[in-house]
């Protein structure tokens, strides 16, 4: 079942607010409900241990994460001198109030109940969800839990976008901003679908998509998507 949401397009700070902060930093998830985001969308992978890091490459200070150890990955610092977040820390850091879209960058199978884990035990269990482009993982995720939320990540327009969705056993299409139109949404809300954007900063594109009914825009100016989707509720 998904949580309660405010009416209009939810408010996704991409990376958190990183049109402000550095991405994917504690600095940028803080900002993010500073400044209004219903939700933030996140990146992790899997340390060799089995840690899930919050980061976008697959590589921190030209070490891969995968060949690295949790404790090695504490010595780390990103760019701003933050530590680099667990996805434990970040889940702890937003609390009970805003939702968590966690995109899997990379997650051996004998990972996935420990990604898992982490979100079960997290302060706002029902406001999690997960996506990737390897629509695998969130099959094999769905497969070990079925309550969660899972949205799949596409690139290009989809001709058959429920088969698309069905096939990974997911309830949400994170598409590309520049390929989306009324029709695809309409054709996921009659199925009962949701349809989440990314990335848009523009705010003309943003208001756009707002009136054709989109569910989320997931932006690096979460501030700019706030107006944007209030002033379309207004």
């Amino acid at each position: 079942m998904s949580p309660p949401r405010p009416p209009g397009a939810l408010v996704i700070a991409h990376r958190g607010a990183s049109g402000r902060e550095l991405e994917n930093s504690l600095a940028a998830f803080r900002a993010a409900a500073a400044l209004g985001a219903d939700a933030v969308e996140l990146d992790v992978h899997a340390t060799a241990d089995g840690v899930i890091v919050v980061h976008h490459d697959e590589a921190i200070a030209g070490q891969r994460i995968a060949r690295m150890t949790g404790k090695q990955l504490t010595a780390l610092r990103l760019a701003n001198g933050e530590p680099v977040p667990t996805l434990g820390d970040v889940l702890g850091l937003l609390g009970p109030v805003l939702q968590v879209f966690v995109e899997v960058k990379s997650l051996p199978p004998q990972f996935d109940e420990t990604l898992l884990g982490v979100l079960r035990n997290g302060p706002n269990r029902p406001g999690y969800a997960v996506h990737a482009f390897d629509h695998r993982v969130v099959l094999r995720l769905g497969t070990l839990c079925p309550s969660l939320r899972r949205g799949v990540l596409s690139g290009s327009y989809p001709v058959r976008p429920l088969a698309l969705l069905r096939d990974a056993g997911a309830t949400i299409l994170w598409q590309e901003h520049t390929l989306v139109d009324r029709s695809l949404v309409d054709a996921l809300h009659d199925a009962g679908m949701q349809l989440i954007v990314w990335t848009v900063d523009d705010v003309a594109e943003m208001r756009q998509l707002v009136e054709i009914g989109v569910d989320g825009i997931c932006t690096n100016r979460p501030e700019e998507g706030r107006r944007t989707v209030d002033a379309a509720a207004a």
